[in-house]
């Protein structure tokens, strides 16, 4: 068991070196349904679709990730605090607000580019 547990953390330390060594990424981006408005996401808060965030499988919570629709050429900045999407070939899963600024909405799913952003580039 122990052998189990160890293996688990030091996959997740090299997926976030990996991450933290790439700072970006492409993938299909989707963005919450009303549905899951209000209810608790993997990091304890609830969801506010007004609020710039999203879910991420590996990135810590609290990231801030520069996302950009390759379609409209439109970035907004989010921060992480969901896990997800659970849809295989899907990177990312938006809030609404999130969506909307960047043309999300009428497709329902994007192409994007995630950058992951330094402290100093949060635009909170």
């Amino acid at each position: 068991m122990k052998f189990i547990a160890k293996t688990l953390v030091f996959l997740c330390l090299c997926t976030a070196l990996c991450w933290a060594q790439k700072k970006s990424s492409y993938g299909i981006a989707t963005y919450y349904s009303d549905k899951f408005q209000g209810r608790k996401t993997a990091n304890g808060e609830k969801y506010n679709k007004k609020e710039l965030t999203a879910a991420h499988l590996t990135l810590p919570f609290n990231t801030r990730i520069k996302v950009t629709c390759l379609d409209t050429k439109k970035s907004v900045v989010v921060r992480i605090n969901d896990r997800g999407p659970h849809i295989k070939g899907r990177a990312l899963d938006m809030s609404r607000a999130a969506a909307e600024k960047i043309g999300l909405i009428k497709r329902g799913k994007a192409k994007v580019k995630i950058e992951i952003l330094d402290k100093k580039q949060w635009k909170a």
